[in-house]
C-alpha cells in the first residue's frame, strides 16, 4: 500500500514538541482540515499559509521553514507553491506528499475540455488541486490517520476512529455530488482559475477557465474571445470567480455575454467571505452553485 513508506519514515524519524504532543505541520488549509479532524485534541496542527492568503505565490518565513525541522509529520501537496515545495523537500520531519497517493492530472487551462486550444494552459506540469475531489480527500485522510497512528501508537485507536468518521463525512459529500449533478442541462462550467479539473473529472463535468492553475495568469485576447464563443455555444449561464482573487476578468466577460457571476471556491483557505465554515461546508456551497449554473433538477 502506498502509505507504507510514509509510516516507515514516521516510525524512524518522528519527533514531538517539548510538551510531548505530536506536531503536525501542514502547508495549506485543506490538509490542515484533514489533520485536525484526525488528531482531534491529541496533537497540535499548524498551517503554513495563513487564512485569507492566496497560496500559489506565498513565500514562507524562516520560522515557518524551521517548524519543519521539529514536526512529527509534515503534510503538503506538491505544485501549489515553489517555495512550499522547496521547504518540504528540505524538511527534517517525515513528509507526506498527498499528490503521490492519487493519479495526477496534467494542468491545462481547460481542465477536462479537450478543445485543442493551444493558446493557453501549457507548461504548467501537474494540476496540484487534488483536494477538490472528495474521493482523493478520503485517501489523504486514511494516510494521515495511519501516519499519526504509527507515530503515537498509544493513541492509534483514537486516530483511526477519527479518520473513519472523517471518511464517512467525505463519503457522504461524494454521494451528494454524484446525486446532485445528474440530469443537468449542461456539463461545462466557466471559471477564472483552472483549479477544478479533479472535481470535473470525478463528476462528469468539463472545466473552461480564464486563467491556468495559478490564478494570476493573464489571458490573451484570443483566449477571451474563444471562451466567449464557447460560452455562447454551450448556453452557459454563469462565470465563476473565487474570493481570494480579483473578479475583474469574470465581471468583464460576464458583462460582455450577459451572464451572471458567482463564487466557485478552490478552498485554498477559509476566510470570513467563505461560503461555509470548513472544507465540507464550502464544497456543499460549490455543489449548490454548480447545480444552479448548470440547470440541474
Amino acid at each position: 500500500m502506498v502509505i507504507l513508506p510514509v509510516l516507515l519514515l514516521v516510525t524512524a524519524c518522528g519527533g514531538s514538541a517539548s510538551n510531548g504532543r505530536l506536531q503536525v505541520v501542514t502547508a495549506i488549509y485543506p490538509l490542515a482540515f484533514l489533520a485536525e479532524a484526525v488528531v482531534g485534541d491529541l496533537a497540535d496542527v499548524s498551517t503554513l499559509v495563513p487564512p485569507g492568503v492566496e497560496p500559489h505565490d506565498y513565500e514562507l518565513t524562516p520560522s515557518q521553514v524551521a517548524s519543519l525541522r521539529t514536526a512529527t509529520l509534515a503534510v503538503y501537496q506538491a505544485g501549489v507553491s515553489a517555495a512550499i515545495d522547496q521547504a518540504f523537500a528540505q524538511a527534517f520531519a517525515p513528509v507526506l506528499e498527498t499528490g503521490a497517493l492519487v493519479p495526477r492530472l496534467a494542468a491545462t487551462g481547460d481542465g477536462h475540455d479537450d478543445s485543442g486550444d493551444d493558446d493557453h494552459g501549457h507548461g504548467y506540469g501537474d494540476d496540484p488541486h487534488t483536494w477538490l475531489d472528495p474521493g482523493n480527500m478520503r485517501v489523504f485522510a486514511e494516510a494521515v490517520g495511519e501516519a499519526v497512528a504509527s507515530a503515537s501508537p498509544e493513541h492509534a485507536e483514537a486516530y483511526r476512529a477519527n479518520a473513519a468518521a472523517l471518511d464517512a463525512r467525505l463519503g457522504a459529500l461524494d454521494e451528494a455530488y454524484r446525486a446532485g449533478l445528474v440530469g443537468c442541462e449542461r456539463t461545462a462550467f466557466l471559471t477564472t482559475h483552472a483549479a477544478f479539473g479533479y472535481l470535473a473529472g470525478a463528476y462528469g463535468l468539463r472545466q473552461l477557465s480564464i486563467a491556468g492553475v495559478t490564478p494570476d495568469d493573464e489571458p490573451s485576447p484570443a483566449r477571451l474571445a474563444e471562451l466567449a464563443r464557447q460560452a455562447r455555444a454551450e448556453g452557459l449561464t454563469t462565470v465563476f470567480f473565487e474570493v481570494l482573487v480579483s473578479p475583474d476578468y469574470a465581471n468583464t466577460l460576464a458583462a460582455d455575454l450577459g451572464l451572471r457571476v458567482d463564487v466557485l471556491d478552490p478552498i485554498e483557505a477559509i476566510t470570513a467571505e467563505s461560503r461555509g465554515g470548513d472544507y465540507v461546508g464550502v464544497m456543499e456551497s460549490n455543489l449548490a452553485a454548480l447545480r444552479t449554473a448548470n440547470g440541474c433538477p
